[in-house]
C-alpha cells in the first residue's frame, strides 16, 4: 500500500523521489537534490505539500535554478539543486541563478574554456564559495545572482520556490 511510504497523494515521481529523500533521511540529515523546475512551482496540490515538507520540516538551505540544457542530450527541462537538513527550521532561503556550468547548453555540451586558457567559464566553484558565505543579513539584493528570501514571504507567495518569482531585473 503506497500510503504507508508516502504521504503526497500524487503519481509524479518527482515528488515522490523528493518525498522518499526526505523520509530516509536521519534527524539533522542533509541532503541535495536535482529537480525539474516544475517542483518549485507546480500548482497541483501535491506540488505545494512537497515544497511545504521542504520549508516546514526541514530547514531549506538553498534553491540553485540550472540553466535548460545542463542534461542534454538527455534532457532540456531546467532543473534545480534543492539543498535541505531534515528536522532544521527555515528562516530564510538562499536562491542562486547558476548562469553556465562551464559547457555548451546544445546537445554537443562542448567545454566553454579554451584548451590554451586557464579562465573557466563555468559557476560551480562560485556557486560553492558563496554558499558557505552566505549571510541573509548582507545578501538582501534581489538584482544580484544570489539573495536570501524569508521564509514568511515564501509563504505567502503560495510557497513558490521559483528564482524567477523573486529576483528583480534591473
Amino acid at each position: 500500500d503506497l500510503n504507508e511510504t508516502f504521504s503526497v497523494a500524487t503519481t509524479k515521481s518527482e515528488l515522490l523521489f523528493v518525498e522518499r529523500i526526505y523520509k530516509m533521511l536521519r534527524m539533522g540529515g542533509t541532503a541535495g537534490v536535482v529537480v525539474p523546475q516544475g517542483v518549485l512551482f507546480g500548482g497541483g496540490k501535491a506540488f505545494k505539500e512537497v515544497r511545504k515538507i521542504l520549508l516546514d520540516k526541514c530547514e531549506l538551505k538553498a534553491v540553485i535554478s540550472l540553466p535548460s540544457g545542463v542534461f542534454k542530450p538527455y534532457t532540456g527541462v531546467a532543473t534545480a539543486i534543492l539543498i535541505f537538513t531534515k528536522g532544521g527550521e527555515t528562516k530564510n532561503v538562499w536562491f542562486y541563478d547558476m548562469l553556465s556550468d562551464g559547457w555548451s547548453l546544445d546537445d554537443k555540451r562542448s567545454p566553454l574554456l579554451q584548451p590554451d586558457s586557464s579562465r573557466d567559464y563555468g559557476d560551480l566553484h562560485l556557486i560553492i564559495e558563496a554558499y558557505k558565505k552566505r549571510n541573509p543579513k548582507k545578501e538582501t539584493d534581489r538584482t544580484m545572482q544570489h539573495f536570501f528570501v524569508s521564509k514568511k514571504e515564501i509563504e505567502e507567495n503560495d510557497y513558490d520556490l521559483s528564482l524567477n518569482k523573486y529576483k528583480e531585473i534591473e
